[in-house]
């Protein structure tokens, strides 16, 4: 067997990967560097390609018979700055020492992480808040409202509220989370979307009504079979009937509107499209990208008056994504919103 070049090796590695002479020169590079870093021409100093001075310390240190090095940095690239591991390692070329260096990218990584620390703290404010009320509450009852009937039945109601805000949240925490270990599984069972619209809106009309919001629908006379998950389409469905009702019914008309689809052009496939729409006073645009993350409110304050835990549209997106189909939010100020939910009719377009 004939011996591999260090090109042939090089070419081999699956991350960006350089070698470099013990004289801190360029020997080589491999296409998945190059793709990184953009072009790279061999035999100049390593230093002008990587101008980072702890790569570069940790560089010398290796060729000067120091031990495997690994660190974090951002570097770089032809795309922009991006945060990698980086790992240079000792290694013999032409029988001098040498040194490989291994640049792989962990954004990805860091974005993750950063998300976790953002949801733990907003987790952590969404309880904070109810909890500190409570304690309040609690201490006042116990000392100058221990006596004060009409205070006491205030606080208790007020109490109550709280208890039930922290109790939606984290039910909500729960659904989400088995949303997402789910989302890698496909619905096959076979569910009538007209049916269980017509369900949902029934539920929801006599808070409506009291509201002074008509729910009207449309095109849900004849059935509308999907393969899906009966429990998390209604979940869907009752979050963005209710919301348009909570949030959109100064209009006082919310309509649910079923459409069947010939073919959708991103599902490459028949598909049938929900959309709910409400005649309120629309949502800024610069919010439409924003509104299914995690605890994002349009109006905090209106939001948790409303009951509102800015955990629904994110469980929503999660069991659209699970269905394999799109959610779509069109809003214009003083015009109303429309949540667009399109799924697919054929298990094969899954």
């Amino acid at each position: 067997m004939t011996p591999a070049s260090s090109g042939d090796l090089l070419a081999a590695v699956p991350v960006p990967m350089l070698l470099v002479d013990a004289q801190a020169r360029l020997v080589g590079a491999n296409d998945a560097a190059e793709a990184l870093l953009g072009p790279i021409p061999s035999a100049r100093p390593f230093v002008t390609v990587l101008r980072h001075p702890e790569i570069n310390t940790a560089l010398e240190s290796v060729l000067a018979g120091g031990d495997k090095a690994r660190l974090n940095a951002t570097v770089k690239t032809r795309e922009g700055a991006v945060f990698c591991e980086v790992t240079v390692t000792p290694l013999q070329l032409s029988g001098r020492r040498s040194a490989a260096i291994v640049i792989e990218d962990r954004s990805r990584d860091e974005e993750t992480e950063q998300m976790r620390r953002d949801f733990v703290a907003n987790v952590s404010h969404e309880l904070r808040t109810p909890l500190t009320a409570l304690m309040g509450f609690i201490e006042t009852l116990r000392g100058p409202a221990r006596n004060d009937p009409g205070a006491r039945d205030r606080f208790l109601d007020i109490m109550e509220r709280e208890a039930g805000r922290m109790n939606r949240l984290i039910g909500e925490l729960l659904s989400l989370s088995r949303v997402e270990q789910d989302e890698r599984r496909r619905p096959r069972e076979r569910v009538d979307l007209a049916a269980l619209l017509g369900s949902v809106v029934t539920t929801l009309s006599p808070s409506a009504e009291a509201a002074g919001v008509r729910i009207e629908q449309h095109g849900v006379e004849g059935p509308a079979l999907l393969p899906g998950d009966p429990d998390q389409l209604v979940q869907v469905f009752h979050n963005l009937i209710e919301n348009a009702v909570k949030y959109g019914g100064s209009g006082g008309l919310v309509s649910v509107t079923l459409e069947h689809l010939a073919h959708e052009p991103v599902l490459r496939g028949p598909a049938w499209q929900v959309t709910v729409a409400d005649r309120g006073e629309g949502i800024d645009a610069r919010h439409l990208p924003r509104l299914t993350e995690r605890f994002y409110r349009v109006d905090t304050h209106r939001s948790r008056e409303q009951g509102g835990t800015g955990l629904g549209l994110a469980i929503v997106k999660h069991i659209v994504n699970r269905h394999r189909g799109r959610l779509r939010i069109e809003s214009t100020r003083g015009e109303g919103s429309r949540f667009i939910t399109i799924l697919p009719e054929d298990a094969g377009t899954l």
